[in-house]
Parts: structure tokens; C-alpha cells; sequence
């Protein structure tokens, strides 16, 4: 089943907790995965950022919605108890419980209403949204939405740029990735019959080491003819690697040709790949807002260890 969102984990949380001892957030978040039947792949499914797990996430928002209605505590760092409260609310055998049922405690509505402080005098109060997803879910969704328009807007860019441009484009790509080694150097051939090698990359100060760069600022898709060219073409370079991108896609021939080739290794990007490899090293793109995230250190505020 799907990873379910942090309030339908609230009442099961509170129920594996009604046994009335001590759990560790790790042992709660394993018995929360049981119970929904969650699979080793779900269990370990990341957030975008890949900062933690995504289950881990949601117990942890769930937890802590949980604590501010005062219906558990954690007595030491690290661990869980089901509190009074929290067992009185079970008595009632509600069917659920969350944003919406929790706002009937005080100490809830108190965390509720900081939350939507204004900032200043004037400013209108912002209404609290009953999401399914944790606030942590809904940054992750805007920077995924806003990573998406970037790598297509930098695709479009490319597809629009001179032939020229975008060899250099790509030779840069590669040295960005680290393909120049610490020595090394990039340049575009700028030469004719060479069977279509647009740049090359010397990884060493010798030379002994070349990748072989072909780039094709295309709307079709590359096929076959070209792919088999460029391998053949490699040998006046005396190159065993090389890289094929392109602005557009590639055939299945063309991709299935490269299976039967022996003693070189040829890569194939195709325009999306092409786009999310310049904006995650940095090419053709700017940093504008950088936000850190603050969450509350356990090792500062434990008064009980040494």
C-alpha cells in the first residue's frame, strides 16, 4: 500500500502505544511501518531532498501534532509514552484522529494559533490548512515543482542556442562532472571529417586517457547511422570512451547498437537527462535563495545525561 500521510498514522500511533510502556522512536516507527504493511522499498522510499525517509517524516510530524494536544509525551530523548490524556481520548474508540479532531484541545489550538501568528500588526492571520502532507511534504513539493520548470526552461534554451554554443555547452557539462580529472582539459575540436567528434576530453596532462564528445543539437531523434559513426570515429583519437548528447531522444536501434560494441564504453544523453545534469552541476544556472531548515537539537535540551 501507499505510505500513508501523517495524520491517518496519528490514531494507529496511539494505539501501539496504549500498552503503556516506553517506546523509541525508532521501535514506534518500525511497529507504524507493520502496521500499515509497508514494503522494504517503502520503508527505505526517501524524500526528494533524500535528507531522510519519507515514513520517518510522517511519524515524526504525527508525533509531534500528538504531543502539542498532550495526548503522549516523551519523558527522556529519543522516547515515547502514551499520556493520560491520550488514553482517555482512546476510551472513546474514535474512528480517527487528526488535525481537525485535535483542534478540541487547548494546548493543540494554543501550537495552532503560534503557528499562524501574524508577523506584524496589520497582517492578516494565515488560515491553518488541514493537509494531508507535512509541512516538510509541501516544501519538498514546491522545490520539486520549481526544479522541474528550471530543467525544462534550461532545455529550451538549449534547444535554441547555436550549433557552436552547445558543443562548448557540453564539453563544459563534462568537465563540471569531473571528467577532466585534476590535469586534464576540455576543448571543442572545431574540425571537419572527423566523423562528427565535437569536443574532446584529455584526462591526464599525456593525453592517455580521451573521452570522445559528440553533440547534437536536434528536434528528431538520433538514430543508429550516427551512433555507429561515432564509435568508429573514435579510433583517430585513440579513444576507448565516449559521450553521445542530444537535445532531443534516441532511437532504439540506435540505443541497442551500443550493447553489441566491445572495447569501448559509449554513454547516451538525451535532452531531459542533458538538462537535470547542467542545473545539479551548476551550469547555465544561478543560485537565487538558499533557506536552512532548523529543527530542535535533543542533546541540547536533555537535562538527564552528564
Amino acid at each position: 500500500m501507499a505510505i500513508p500521510d501523517y495524520q491517518t498514522i496519528m490514531l494507529p500511533m496511539l494505539q501501539i502505544l496504549a500498552d503503556g510502556r516506553t517506546w523509541s522512536i525508532r521501535e514506534l516507527t518500525h511497529a507504524v511501518s507493520d502496521h500499515f504493511g509497508l514494503s522494504q522499498e517503502e520503508r527505505e522510499q526517501r524524500l526528494p531532498s533524500g535528507q531522510q525517509e519519507v515514513i520517518v517524516n510522517r511519524v515524526g510530524w504525527a508525533r509531534m501534532y500528538l504531543k502539542f494536544a498532550a495526548l503522549l509525551t516523551t519523558p527522556s530523548r529519543g522516547n515515547v509514552l502514551i499520556a493520560e490524556l491520550g488514553r482517555s481520548i482512546l476510551a472513546e474508540k474514535p474512528k480517527r484522529i487528526d488535525v481537525k479532531f485535535l483542534k478540541r484541545f487547548p494546548s493543540f489550538c494554543e501550537f495552532i494559533d503560534a503557528k499562524s501568528k501574524p508577523s506584524v500588526v496589520t497582517a492578516a492571520p494565515t488560515p491553518v490548512v488541514e493537509e494531508e502532507r507535512t509541512p516538510h511534504d509541501l516544501i519538498e513539493s514546491a522545490y520539486e515543482s520549481l526544479l522541474r520548470t528550471t530543467t525544462e526552461e534550461v532545455l529550451t534554451r538549449l534547444r535554441s542556442c547555436s550549433p557552436g554554443f552547445f558543443e562548448s555547452v557540453v564539453v563544459r557539462l563534462l568537465m563540471a562532472m569531473g571528467y577532466g580529472g585534476v590535469a586534464g582539459h576540455g576543448s571543442v575540436t572545431g574540425k571537419s571529417g572527423d566523423g562528427g567528434i565535437d569536443g574532446v576530453i584529455r584526462q591526464d596532462k599525456l593525453g592517455l586517457d580521451v573521452v570522445c564528445i559528440q553533440a547534437k543539437r536536434w528536434d528528431g531523434p538520433v538514430g543508429r547511422p550516427v551512433v555507429q559513426q561515432f564509435v568508429g570515429s573514435m579510433d583517430y583519437y585513440r579513444a576507448k570512451k565516449g559521450v553521445i548528447l542530444t537535445t532531443s531522444t534516441f532511437t532504439k536501434d540506435g540505443a541497442d547498437f551500443l550493447r553489441h560494441i566491445e572495447g569501448k564504453t559509449v554513454v547516451l544523453v538525451d535532452g531531459d537527462r542533458l538538462a537535470e545534469l547542467m542545473v545539479e552541476h551548476g551550469l547555465g544556472v544561478t543560485t537565487t535563495r538558499t533557506y536552512a531548515l532548523k529543527e530542535v537539537s535533543n542533546d541540547f535540551f536533555d537535562e538527564g545525561e552528564g
